[in-house]
Parts: structure tokens; sequence; C-alpha cells
């Protein structure tokens, strides 16, 4: 008689088919209770989600895999990090929904970026205080990019500033994200850079990096102001594009080889893009710390550096009271930086 793995055939005293299949059901049940009671009480053990506040292709994405990869490289036994989408806004929408409890819970992360907190600082992100939030994790840090279409006629960033000096409104810029979003503050502090009044700047919307590089495939914009990782990311799925400048203080490695800075190109800019999680501030303490320790050992793991790197970041990684003070010198530095640009602050 043929086996199938598993399932005991009937013996000969009589299993019957009932009997079988309860055998069968019992292999299937979750996990003990002294399993279930540890992953309640560290939810990083359990099933978990990584919310992606934005359309597939962009940094978030990037974000949420490097957060399931890198927990699941040192608790291979641990459910994958499920990644979920949940755009608009720009992380808005997410943000929003954590803050009110609509979505929410010890096994619900959320990627953010620097982006994120710009738009926060503003009050971009509705009526809640950056405290709705709990900082869990910086995996580490993206840089903003210049980047064209392969055939472009701007060859360097000089080449841009020119066009730029001629015409501000000449140069069409897209990337993720409307007025005031760090996309758009890359591309105005380059057009004031070039001398001219960042006001007239032409700038197209996108819900996410994704689309704008879509976009600049088309070449329906001129000129793609967004973050390295994810330009690089798609330069290696075929995308047609040229780097002109990256927002660096020095010249980087890994797939930015080659790429001379802004700075060493006469334009004093330098954006870093840090990238990493949030949960809700309702999940309890010991839910957040136990997040926070499994990021810890997860970033000072022997093979994560080159985990980073494979996902197109470099090291900046912060959890706890370190990320937390990070995260209120950032968005004081962006508070400033958004009236320096006659941003308005939205209230509700």
């Amino acid at each position: 008689m043929t086996r199938v793995k598993g399932i005991v055939p009937p013996a000969a005293g009589g299993m019957t088919r009932r009997n079988a299949l309860r055998a069968l059901s019992a292999t299937l049940l979750p996990a003990g209770p002294a399993i279930v009671a540890a992953q309640a009480a560290d939810p990083s053990l359990g099933a978990a989600a990584c919310v992606i506040p934005a359309k597939a292709g962009g940094g978030f994405a990037l974000t949420c895999a490097l957060a399931r990869d890198a927990l699941q490289a040192v608790r291979p036994s641990r459910p994958p990090l499920a990644q979920r989408y949940l755009p608009g806004g720009i992380g808005a929408v997410a943000f929003d929904r954590i803050a009110t409890g609509a979505l929410g819970g010890p096994e619900t992360l959320v990627a953010f970026s620097s982006g994120s907190l710009l738009n926060l600082a503003q009050g971009r992100f509705g009526p809640h205080p950056p405290s709705a939030v709990r900082w869990l994790a910086a995996l580490g840090t993206d840089y903003g990019v210049v980047a064209v279409h392969r055939d472009s006629p701007y060859r360097t960033l000089e080449d841009v500033l020119k066009a730029l000096r001629q015409s501000a409104s000449r140069v069409v810029f897209g990337a993720g994200g409307s007025v005031g979003s760090q996309d758009w503050v890359k591309a105005a502090l380059l057009v004031r850079a070039a001398g001219a009044d960042h006001r007239a700047l032409r700038f197209v919307s996108f819900e996410g990096g994704g689309d704008a590089l879509d976009a600049l495939r088309g070449r329906h914009v001129d000129v793609f102001p967004g973050d390295a990782a994810e330009a690089l990311q798609a330069i290696g799925a075929g995308l047609p594009a040229r780097l002109l400048a990256v927002l660096s203080e020095t010249r980087l490695g890994g797939g930015l080889e080659g790429i001379p800075t802004a700075r060493e190109q006469g334009v004093d800019l330098v954006w870093p893009t840090v990238r990493g999680l949030y949960a809700s501030a309702n999940v309890s303490e010991s839910a957040i710390q136990a997040w926070q320790a499994a990021f810890r050992e997860a970033v000072a793991a022997p093979g994560y550096a080159a985990l980073r790197q494979r996902y197109g970041l470099y090291p900046f990684e912060l959890t706890g009271a370190a990320l937390q003070a990070y995260v209120d010198e950032r968005l004081d530095a962006y508070r400033r930086l958004a009236e320096e640009l006659g941003l308005r602050r939205w209230t509700r």
C-alpha cells in the first residue's frame, strides 16, 4: 500500500476515516501553550506584518523587505514578516490609521523615512502628534540622487543648473510626494542653488518612487530628485537612467561607485534619507521593547552589513532612546527648513 506522508492508512484493527482525519488535524493545530505564550510576550516571534505606506517600487517597500530578511536571518524559525501595501499621502493614511487605532497592535509595523518626518513636521499627517507612534528602529540610510533618462540632454548636474538659470519652469521634476515632500524640497533646493526662484519649480507628484521612475522611463519628466536605493533598484531592473549626482557628504561605494556628489559639482546639497519602522503608541511597553531587542539583534548580526548593502543602504542603525533623540532633532530641523522655504504648516 502506498503511504502518503503525514496520513495514517486504516490499520487492521480498523481506524475509521473520522479518526484518521482527527489525527491529521492534530498535526495542523497551532503551536502549544508554551510557544503561544512566548509569542504573546514577544510579538517578533509570531506572525506580523510590515505596512508599506505607498505603491510598489519605492523606498518603503525596500525598508519592509530589509526588515523581513534581517529578522529571518537571526530567527529563521519565526514566520516571515508579511508585506502589506497601504498607499495614500506618502505615509499619511497609514499614520492616521495607526494614530486613530483603526490599524495597529503589536504585530503591525509601518515603514518610515526622513520624508515621513518632514511631512510630520509640517502637520501633513493630520492632527496627530509625533507621540502617536513609537519609533522602533532605523535600519540604514539612503541618499538623495539627481537622475535623468539615459538619453537626456542633461549630461551633468551643471547642465541642469544652466537650464534652471535660463528658466526655472523649463525643467520638469517628478518624484514621490507633493509640494513640501522631501523630493520636492530636494528639487526646490536645487532650483535655489541655480539662483532661481523655487516657487517657479515645475514638479509632478506621484504616489511613490516607483511611479515616478516609470514616468522618467517614459520621459514624461526630465529629472528625478529621488533616492539612490530605489533608483539603483530600477536601473538594475532595466530602467534607462543616468545618475548625475548623489546628495551625500562624500562619494559612496557600492552601486554609487564613481557617482560625483553635488558638493563637488558646486552645489552644497546633502540629503540623507534614513529608513526605519514605527508601531502604534498604544502597543504595550513590553511589546515595544521586544521589537527593539529583535532589531538590535538583527542589525548586530555578522551578515547584516552585507544584507543592508544588498538593499542599497548605508550604515545608520538606531533603536530606543537614541532613535527618539534623532527623530526629535530632525523634526526641529525640518520645521525650520519648511519655514525657510515658505511652506505652510497644515493644521486641522
